[in-house]
């Protein structure tokens, strides 16, 4: 069906009927779409005119194009979060009304590395704790989690296995979070954590590595978070000085 009802350019209407195509279900999350001679065809356009209004709507991330496979529709994520607000993972999920859950993979009670020592400013003798953990949003494994903590600051009757550490270190080590350093890296594909979190090959992740301090400015907690980038998008702030 042709598009050409307004005055704007024709890829812009183009942009517009795709995605309220994908709106309304005509083409569905993961659906390949329709060739693009057979695309402009239905749309009463030219290839030069899709392909422009394509471009755009893969910068957008509404789809995303396969060399020598096709176009599909995006995932659209299940989770947007502030970056600049710090949540623990288990509150990300909730605040996006879904169920936390948490698969536990192992725990342990180790020396420190070399990395360690710096991070947490150790001394000799102190050990780390170290927790591995795929984290869930209505039974879909969404993160994978690898945290560290110093073992003297949390009491010998801790729970290893609690979905919030935050929770943990507020409530049994009396250690309250106020901000964190982080980093945030786009990976590829992973050869263990993405078949833990059932990622398709072309499913990036985003690497979340942040160091959490008290209100002493202590470190107290080493977090490397590895997100679905199809489930999660982060969104940040940013005010002109």
């Amino acid at each position: 069906m042709s598009i050409k009802s307004d005055n704007r350019h024709l890829y812009l209407q183009v942009i517009d009927k795709i995605k309220e195509d994908i709106q309304k279900g005509v083409y569905q999350e993961k659906e390949k779409l329709p060739s693009e001679f057979e695309l402009s065809r239905r749309l009463g356009v030219s290839r030069a005119t899709l392909r422009e209004a394509l471009r755009i709507l893969e910068e957008e991330n509404v789809i995303i194009r396969r060399h020598g496979v096709g176009t599909f529709v995006n995932t659209v994520p299940m989770l947007t979060s502030g970056i600049e607000q710090l949540n623990s993972v288990t509150a990300m999920i909730e605040q996006g009304n879904l169920t936390p859950g948490t698969i536990f993979l192992s725990s342990s009670v180790t020396g420190p590395t070399e990395e360690d020592f710096n991070r947490f400013q150790l001394e000799e003798g102190q050990e780390i704790f170290q927790v591995e953990r795929i984290r869930t949003a209505n039974s879909e494994p969404v993160v994978y989690c690898l945290d560290k903590i110093p073992r003297d600051i949390l009491p010998a009757s801790f729970l290893t296995e609690q979905e919030s550490l935050f929770r943990l270190l507020q409530d049994e080590a009396e250690k309250y979070i106020t901000y964190a350093i982080a980093q945030i890296e786009p990976i590829g594909y992973h050869e263990k954590i993405s078949p833990l979190l059932e990622c398709s090959p072309e499913t990036a992740l985003l690497l979340l590595k942040q160091m959490h301090f008290d209100k002493t400015d202590k470190p107290v907690l080493y977090s490397l978070n590895y997100f679905r980038a199809d489930k999660f998008s982060f969104q940040v702030l940013r005010k002109r000085l």
